[in-house]
């Protein structure tokens, strides 16, 4: 997937306030179909995915085992509704707590 990015992810550690570097994330369409995986950098940051994602909801899975032995994955599902807008969907990881929200 290259171009322009559309689609992004940061993962946070809620408890020491630094990044998760090499956290697995693989995004797939709702119906579990895997469209792209990667691991986050140095910054927790992954931002290749890009153009040619059709509108519809999908899925970021995260294998958090390492970070968070508590929650071994955490999925958030989302509505990609439109492709002309960039989509940041980070995920604030501590021990036994996670949120999310629709960055910028």
């Amino acid at each position: 997937m290259g171009g322009r990015v559309t689609i992004s992810t940061h993962v946070l550690d809620a408890a020491r306030g630094k990044p998760f570097s090499g956290i697995a994330v693989s995004l797939q369409r709702r119906d579990g179909t895997e469209v792209s995986s990667a691991e986050t950098n140095a910054d927790g940051r992954i931002t290749g995915w890009g153009e040619g994602l059709e509108a519809g909801v999908y899925r970021l899975v995260f294998d958090t085992s390492e970070a968070a032995p508590f929650f071994p994955e955490v999925v958030l599902t989302f509505a990609y509704s439109d492709p002309a807008q960039h989509y940041h969907v980070p995920l604030l990881l501590s021990p036994f707590a996670y949120s999310t929200y629709r960055g910028s």
